[in-house]
């Protein structure tokens, strides 16, 4: 929602007066799932949920909490590292807010074996 307060010349309004923008924590949510997507190496498992993230927004922070899938075996802690840091940084370019937490859940482990088992399956 964006307030607008008319004026001849925006430089006799102060700061506080000139409006402000604030953006939905369901905005938010949407920019964090899409940077924890980009964030993994081999994108998302086959079979597998995109991520979704839940976001709490107050005034320009933002706290994160997403929920991942991941293949399996490979480095779980840099993925979800990864994540973590992408996913602040997109945050706090798109929207604005400082991200001071991101909370990475690993939902679920792909295995190869279990990957090439629902292929088989799919035929």
């Amino acid at each position: 929602m964006t307030t607008v307060h008319p004026t001849a010349d925006s430089g006799d309004v102060s700061p506080g007066e000139r409006g402000s923008t604030s953006i939905a924590d369901r905005v938010v949510a949407k920019i964090a799932a899409q940077a924890a997507r980009e964030a993994l190496f081999r994108g998302v498992p086959a079979g597998g949920d995109v991520p979704h993230a839940v976001v709490t927004v107050h005034k320009n922070h933002a706290r994160v909490r997403i929920g991942v899938e991941l293949d399996y075996p490979s480095d779980i802690g840099a993925q979800c590292g990864a994540v973590r840091v992408h996913v602040a940084e997109r945050v706090h370019h798109l929207a604005g807010m400082t991200v001071p937490e991101v909370q990475v859940q690993v939902e679920r482990l792909h295995s190869v074996h279990s990957r090439a088992a629902a292929a088989g399956r799919s035929r």
